[in-house]
């Protein structure tokens, strides 16, 4: 364990990343690591912005991070992505779900989905982008998406071996529906080479 580890998750209510951020603090606590954890719900119930901090390490002090501090900008929605950019290390990484919830002025007809959010983002800073809305369909529920990108940003960051992350969802997810989220976490492993 060397020093405090920040990790900001973004996107709209109704996308489990409250969910999310519970298996990777969970996870990262029975390893060992002291996690400090934040939520803001906006108009969650609304389809509004969502974000979630997650920072662990040997003694971390404060759930919140500064601008410029994580080391991982994790989005579950294409457009919430370049909100949070500024909280972006320089040599930081940035995970996008490519999947597109139209906001209520989109949807009204008033503005439009902005195009080239990933291009923009890819050409300044290290980003990996997959598509697990997909996966989730061919998985048979879209509501295990959130598992299947908590499974790659573990991927991502060399964690998938810290603990058993399948007791952990165990933990955290309702009985009915564990071994399709075991799955889900598989698949968003499997998605980060």
């Amino acid at each position: 364990m060397s020093e405090v580890k920040n990790i900001l998750l973004c996107g709209v209510g109704g996308q489990g990343i409250i969910l999310a951020s519970k298996i990777l603090a969970t996870g990262l606590i029975k390893a060992g690591y002291d996690v400090k954890m934040s939520e803001v719900h906006g108009m969650a119930q609304r389809g509004g912005s969502v974000t979630t901090q997650v920072r662990y390490g040997e003694k971390v002090y404060s759930p919140i991070i500064g601008k410029g501090q994580a080391d991982v900008l994790v989005s579950f929605e294409t457009m919430e992505t370049p909100k949070w950019l500024d909280f972006v290390k320089p040599n930081g990484k940035v995970v996008i779900n490519a999947y597109e919830i139209p906001s209520a002025t989109i949807l009204s007809g008033a503005a439009e989905y902005p195009q080239g959010i990933i291009e923009d983002i890819s050409a300044k800073i290290n980003t990996t982008v997959f598509k697990a809305a997909e996966l989730a369909e061919n998985l048979g529920n879209i509501k295990t998406m959130n598992v299947i990108v908590v499974g790659a940003l573990i991927k991502a960051m060399g964690l998938e071996k810290i603990v058993d992350w399948n007791e952990v969802i165990q933990e955290i997810v309702k009985g009915k529906f564990v071994d399709i989220n075991i799955k889900a976490f598989e698949l968003g492993i499997n998605q980060v080479h």
